[in-house]
């Protein structure tokens, strides 16, 4: 694969993830601002101490919602696009689209499920604000921890391919990332601040809110860029390879 070719995917790829934090934006949208609100009001009403807005309520749950969405969209496409340009007929023969889709499962599960499993998402009146940059480096030592993890088991499917065959290979190399991200969630540092009396339904809604919103993000983009990048290979092998011309008089 070329760099023009890899540079193709990785604009598909950052137009993908954005398209795809749109359908999430519309979700989280429509189904994670009633708990949010919840929360705020609960943390309103037990306060001590009157918040202070800077950011209205509305340019959060809108403008600054979608802006953080379609980000992380647009990073998520363009580092899955490159991971696609590396697993592409080297995790076996599978065709663009169906390469795509193993580079979104591979990275929901790891980037977010397993992390998620362990810290999951809360609403901000649920957590300790003198604790969140402990609970910011927990996070994200896990997600490290998890992708790690995740590249340890292809490598090891790969190793073990052409000794047992790629199915059993699989089954193997999947059981072993789930014992060692069950060792990570059960040995991890625990981080519990549910305030007493906080309504337990609400933490539950905006948790499935926040699963929700990443399942579609995932699943969005291993459609779309699977069938960007199919057409960007498409049309890259149809492209004819034309001889320069001979110079007037030879």
């Amino acid at each position: 694969m070329n760099s023009s070719t890899v540079r193709f995917l990785l604009v598909r790829g950052m137009l993908a993830g954005v398209l795809s934090g749109v359908l999430a934006f519309g979700l989280g949208y429509l189904v994670g601002e009633k708990p949010l609100r919840a929360a705020l009001d609960f943390e309103a009403t037990h306060s001590a101490e009157a918040a202070t807005e800077v950011v209205s309520r509305s340019m959060q749950e809108t403008a600054g919602l979608a802006t953080g969405v379609l980000v992380f969209g647009a990073a998520l496409g363009g580092i899955a696009a490159l991971a696609f340009c590396f697993a592409l007929g080297r995790i076996g023969r599978f065709g663009p689209r169906a390469t795509a889709a193993l580079i979104a499962l591979g990275g929901f599960v790891t980037v977010f499920l397993v992390p998620f499993l362990k810290y999951p998402a809360n609403p901000p009146a649920v957590s300790d604000p003198d604790t969140l940059d402990q609970r910011t480096i927990l996070y994200v030592l896990m997600v490290v921890l998890s992708v790690l993890l995740g590249i340890a088991a292809v490598l090891i499917g790969r190793y073990l391919g052409p000794r047992l065959g790629n199915w059993n290979a699989t089954v193997l190399a999947s059981i072993a990332f789930v014992a060692a991200a069950a060792l990570a969630l059960a040995f991890g540092p625990a981080v519990n601040e549910m305030p007493e009396g906080f309504p337990a339904g609400v933490v539950w809604q905006f948790r499935l809110s926040a699963a929700g919103m990443q399942t579609v993000l995932w699943a969005a983009f291993a459609v779309i860029f699977g069938y960007l990048a199919e057409s960007v290979l498409q049309a890259q092998t149809l492209v004819p390879h034309r001889s320069p011309k001979p110079a007037p008089g030879i």
